[in-house]
């Protein structure tokens, strides 16, 4: 398979995503604000995984980009913290006056798998990547994230028919553009972080100092 090691059922993840690991996405986007701000989280683990990093304020999303290459927990996580923040091009970038309202998700990603059928994956627990190409030859790629379509109310049309238009095709969405579609499933270690709860571990911590 392409996923390699992340298609191997002995490799487990040792790795599970945690708050703390949101606290320092949150801290590495107050640094970007005001380089005086120290983390008092660190990252230790040396072990790399595909991610994404997620921002929104209440319901609503702000920012999500990641990436399905395995890298470095702590680079990475700043990296995509940054990136997310800043420079999905679907939003602005975030302000400093937003991130009171922000809430935080690290996603680490395992267990890739290339399915036979479009349908091959089960709401609520796989993420999904298509891979098409259309008429002209031009390729198509997309991804939703394990939680997505659950949060959106979708049924797995639904959702597929969402990441054709996501991946950029303009063209109608029809039965063979669905039987047409390559897809991988994958699932992820998930944690999610409130400001507020952001807060109260840094007070927690600096407390026990």
């Amino acid at each position: 398979s392409t996923w390699g090691f992340w298609n191997n059922p002995g490799n487990s993840l040792m790795t599970l995503a945690n708050t703390e690991l949101c606290a320092y996405c949150f801290d590495s986007l107050i640094q970007s604000f005001d380089p005086n701000h120290k983390s008092l989280f660190p990252v230790n683990s040396q072990e790399e995984f595909p991610m994404f990093v997620t921002w929104k304020i209440g319901d609503r999303l702000r920012g999500c980009i990641g990436t399905f290459s395995a890298v470095p927990l702590q680079s990475g996580l700043r990296d995509y913290a940054l990136t997310s923040a800043f420079k999905d091009s679907r939003f602005d970038p975030v302000e400093f006056e937003e991130v009171p309202s922000m809430c935080c998700s690290v996603s680490l990603l395992h267990a890739f798998e290339d399915v036979s059928t479009p349908y091959e994956w089960d709401v609520g627990v796989h993420g999904i990547i298509i891979n098409f190409v259309d008429a002209k030859g031009r390729s198509y790629r997309a991804t939703y994230l394990p939680e997505v379509a659950q949060e959106q109310g979708w049924s797995k049309l639904e959702c597929l028919q969402s990441l054709v238009r996501k991946a950029g095709f303009k063209g109608t969405v029809s039965k063979d553009v669905i039987s047409s579609l390559s897809v991988t499933r994958y699932q992820s270690s998930k944690a999610a972080l409130s400001y507020p709860a952001y807060q109260a571990l840094v007070k927690a911590k600096t407390d026990t100092k």
